[in-house]
């Protein structure tokens, strides 16, 4: 069985601008729309070529519309995301510390820490 490689498929300037082109006259309305018609694979393909030929006013913006309570409670919510995480790797550190001296502590008086640890 042969491995199949994946496609790259290059597109000529000429092409490129003229898709461009089309997007800016409005003979194509949107990226997707480009995307079916000429069968243009990947979602930012369209876009780099907008940005290549400084044509950044045809890309989509993406506007988030919310309250200010919206605001504060998400702005809580990643100061509590990062502190959860924090107290998450002090556990974690601390845990290593202690199955560390266990280990060592069982080590000294001739134990075999699994046989401790069933008991």
């Amino acid at each position: 069985m042969k491995n199949k490689r994946p496609t790259n498929t290059r597109y000529s300037e000429a092409f490129k601008l003229q898709v461009v082109n089309e997007l800016e006259s409005g003979k194509l309305s949107c990226i997707n729309e480009a995307n079916i018609r000429y069968g243009i694979a990947g979602s930012h393909t369209v876009k780099r070529w907008l940005k290549k030929y400084g044509r950044n006013h045809l890309i989509p913006k993406r506007i988030r519309v919310e309250r200010p309570d919206e605001h504060d409670r998400l702005k809580q919510l990643k100061a509590e995301n990062k502190e959860l995480k924090e107290a998450l790797a002090d556990a974690y550190l601390e845990k290593l510390v202690s199955d560390s001296r266990f280990e060592v502590t069982c080590e000294q008086f001739g134990l075999d820490s699994e046989e401790v640890k069933k008991n």
